[in-house]
């Protein structure tokens, strides 16, 4: 039975295999890709906390005995900020009573957080002269609670927000 319905069949010519019409796709890892995926899901769905991150340059003080919620607060832009002082264009002395007489007067004003511009030095010939400067002041002065650089949004690592302490002594 199989001979006669084979009969009129004609045998291959040459090795017996045929060739495919089209090459074989090149091989990709698919599971990569769907780890890839997720990944960026997953930055998606949980967001980075820019105050946990830390590049090294990110400028941040909180004084003995003050909770650290109010430096988390502070990294996160919690506090509103009621003025600014800008200190470039500054020489480092010019910069130092600046700070002070700008830190005063917040004070005396009964301001809470304020935002002080250092930048970051990077056209000093010196390094980032201002922002060593605000930073051994800030933390040696007597009303200043904490302070952190800013959120990239409102200056990133040129500038810092300070919390001031109230005039009872705590902070605000």
């Amino acid at each position: 039975m199989f001979r006669r319905e084979m009969s009129d069949v004609t045998p291959l010519k040459d090795s017996g295999r045929a060739e495919p019409d089209r090459p074989k796709p090149e091989p990709r890892a698919r599971q990569r890709a769907r780890d890839e995926r997720q990944v960026m899901k997953d930055l998606l769905h949980h967001p980075v906390d820019p105050a946990e991150m830390e590049t090294g340059e990110e400028l941040h003080f909180l004084r003995p005995g003050l909770q650290k919620r109010y430096l988390t607060r502070l990294k996160r832009g919690h506090y509103s900020i009621a003025d600014s002082l800008d200190l470039h264009q500054m020489n480092a002395e010019a910069a130092q009573a600046s700070i002070l007489d700008f830190l005063d007067e917040a004070h005396a004003r009964g301001f809470g957080c304020v935002r002080i511009i250092h930048g970051k030095g990077l056209r000093s010939r010196n390094g980032p002269v201002l922002k060593q400067v605000t930073k051994k002041l800030l933390s040696r002065h007597p009303m200043v609670a904490a302070f952190a650089s800013c959120r990239p949004v409102d200056g990133g690592t040129g500038a810092v927000q300070v919390l001031l302490r109230r005039r009872g002594g705590r902070a605000t």
